[in-house]
């Protein structure tokens, strides 16, 4: 019998050990029958989640990925969040294990970290991303805080959170938004949130014309002098990282310093 759908207990802890011990099982399962999905349930933020749809797509395979979180946002009309920033994420193999391209989006307007952000700095929110509690549009990133953001698109983004929702709650088997402890505030509750993968081998489906197909879709955009690819910008900043380190605020360094002081 083949073994293609795993399910992974993060047991409320963080979600990447959890994900890294089911990639373990999921890609060569992808790689031998063509398609294998993982959920994972009991868990925390997955951050980044184009990180862990790119690690597939190094690997040889395409890739989905889906993960809710607490309850940010209302359905257009409404004035109760149900869904949370709710991301989703793309990545398509391409040639001696790289990316040919990553999708990686909120369902949100803005990510929740940006509007926190953007209350640390008392700096102000672009507009038509966020609301305060009554559902009045706002700027202020503190009200935005205790309000709910705004989804991307209008119907379109929450549609598309909904989606993330039923494949991260309802299929993984885990918490709703509106299920979960607080990932910044010590309420006392756990996350519980989940995350669902999908990977497949794209030479099974495709007669071999995946890489063709693929770098003939990327030409037709990069060839465009004004035009690039999603996640093109976040790439260069992760190599420009790697190449010259990264610069960050004493304070967030003397904060990071002093809590594994504490705990390591």
């Amino acid at each position: 019998m083949s073994l293609v759908s795993f399910r992974v207990d993060a047991k409320n802890g963080f979600a990447h050990p959890a994900i890294e011990k089911g990639f373990s099982h999921l890609v060569p399962a992808a790689q031998e029958y063509g398609v294998a999905a993982m959920a994972v349930h009991n868990s925390y933020n997955a951050a980044t989640l184009g990180f862990h749809t790119g690690y597939l797509a190094q690997q040889g395979l395409v890739a989905l990925g889906f993960a809710n979180s607490p309850a940010v946002m209302a359905p257009v009309g409404g004035r109760n969040p149900v869904i949370g920033t709710n991301p989703f994420s793309f990545a398509a193999p391409g040639r001696k294990g790289r990316v040919a391209f990553l999708v990686d989006m909120a369902s949100s307007a803005s990510s929740w970290t940006a509007v926190k952000r953007a209350a640390e700095k008392g700096e102000a929110l672009p507009a038509g991303v966020a609301y305060e509690r009554g559902g009045q549009p706002t700027t202020d990133a503190k009200a935005a805080l205790d309000g709910m953001l705004a989804p991307f698109g209008g119907p379109k983004g929450f549609a598309l959170g909904l989606v993330v929702e039923a494949m991260s709650a309802a299929l993984a088997g885990a918490n709703r938004g509106v299920e979960m402890g607080s990932m910044s505030d010590d309420d006392g509750l756990p996350v519980g949130s989940g995350q669902f993968f999908i990977a497949l081998e794209p030479k099974m489906f495709s007669g071999g014309l995946f890489e063709k197909q693929i770098e003939r879709l990327i030409a037709s955009i990069t060839s465009q002098p004004e035009a690039r690819m999603p996640n093109d910008r976040r790439a260069a900043n992760l190599k420009r990282g790697l190449k010259n380190g990264l610069t960050i605020d004493k304070a967030l360094y003397d904060r990071i310093k002093a809590y594994t002081e504490r705990n390591i």
